[in-house]
């Protein structure tokens, strides 16, 4: 019901082409069924809580006029950072994860996951890919979830560099309450270790820097809950506080956030 008004607004424009789907068939299935009635040389895929910058369209094409490049990502913020202090945090989480873990990535012209609030691709690359990402199965059933970052796994695999614009913002709408921030987070979680264990051996063959920056990033919250749970049982078997792990967890944090205040020029990290 929530589309009768935009379909009735827009369906005579001939700049745009609905197509009506029986049913919710998922994010996946929706994409390729636009994919495989699309005509242009770059696709760009965009989640329908994003607002796009003006002028994005124009930054991503720049980067995608490289015929190596099969996909390439915006900057993504939080159009509703004021409302919570976790739309603020989420969004400093954002800017983190776009202008350093994507930025550093990008160095090696390997974007591991082109986030779906902002992604174009290379049309003639997708369809090529469209069988391997329909048919994608986990633990013996269709896969449905991940779907940006396995897609953007098979872009590398088939030997196309995926990139990262800064100058490309893009403002989604982001979880306001734990619980839909947890699921949200469990969802890419799964993906992220599932997709990083498929992908290893392509991680080899691309840098030895890539793939240690990417074990760092699933080993490393493995390790600090393992500090937690370790610092836990020592305070409940003895009595006493883990004060150095204590410490050495706060150091790490206050110079992760001080690299990034300075960075960002902006102290609210």
């Amino acid at each position: 019901d929530a589309l009768v008004g935009v379909h009735e607004k827009y369906a005579g424009d001939p700049r745009f082409n609905f197509i009506p789907l029986p049913k919710n068939v998922g994010k996946r299935k929706a994409q390729i069924a636009a994919i495989r009635r699309s005509c242009g040389d770059l696709v760009l895929n965009v989640d329908s809580d994003t607002i796009l910058a003006p002028d994005v369209i124009t930054r991503l094409a720049l980067k995608m006029q490289d015929q190596a490049v099969g996909a390439a990502m915006g900057q993504l913020a939080a159009s509703n950072r004021s409302e919570t202090w976790l739309t603020r945090l989420i969004d400093m989480e954002y800017w983190l994860a776009c202008n350093e873990e994507r930025a550093a990535q990008a160095r090696f012209g390997a974007v591991m996951c082109c986030c779906g609030p902002c992604a174009m691709y290379r049309r003639s690359a997708l369809v090529s890919l469209l069988d391997q990402y329909e048919t994608q199965r986990f633990r013996g059933k269709p896969s449905d979830f991940g779907e940006d970052r396995h897609l953007t796994i098979l872009m590398l695999k088939a030997g196309f560099r995926t990139e990262y614009v800064p100058e490309a913002v893009a403002a989604t709408v982001v979880p306001n309450s734990m619980g839909p921030y947890l699921r949200q987070q469990l969802r890419w979680a799964r993906s992220t270790f599932r997709d990083t264990l498929l992908a290893f051996q392509l991680l080899r063959g691309l840098n030895i820097y890539l793939t240690l920056d990417v074990i760092g990033q699933n080993i490393g919250p493995l390790l600090l809950s393992l500090s937690i749970l370790a610092g836990l049982a020592q305070f409940v078997t003895t009595g006493t506080a883990p004060w150095t792990a204590c410490l050495m967890i706060a150091a790490m944090t206050i110079v992760r956030c001080s690299v990034a205040a300075f960075r960002a020029r902006q102290l609210r990290f």
